[in-house]
């Protein structure tokens, strides 16, 4: 399932910096007040109107490509798999609990560390 997480976020990707390439080509509205004082737009690569419907048309279908594996990758984000071998996921185990007396004698023969600090402030009162 990874490599198709994968994929999807290569064409996600791809599709977002088709659409900024696209947008960024495209003329905004104040250009076709030029064209019309004879700017002479009509020599361009598409045609006189055709650029207009060709980026749009295809800006529209890269947007569609874009929010569909945006909604695929959430998807893929949300699904849980049945198992994944946490220890939290399953019931209870049983842990073997040491006894009282040889709880206490253990903890009694660990060796604390003494503190050292200048000013005392770190230090844990003791009783």
């Amino acid at each position: 399932m990874a490599m198709v997480v994968n994929i999807i976020l290569a064409v996600q990707i791809l599709s977002a910096l088709g659409m900024i390439g696209l947008i960024l080509m495209q003329h905004g509205k104040g250009a076709d007040m030029g064209a019309a004082f004879g700017s002479g737009s009509s020599g361009s690569l598409f045609g006189a109107s055709g650029s207009a419907n060709f980026l749009s048309r295809m800006t529209a279908g890269l947007a569609t490509v874009f929010f569909v594996t945006t909604l695929a990758l959430a998807y893929f984000g949300n699904v849980r798999p049945t198992s994944t071998g946490s220890v939290l996921e399953g019931p209870a185990a049983s842990v073997p609990v040491a006894p009282a007396s040889t709880a206490s004698a253990a903890a009694s023969d660990v060796a604390t560390p003494a503190a050292v600090s200048a000013s005392g402030a770190a230090e844990i009162p003791k009783n």
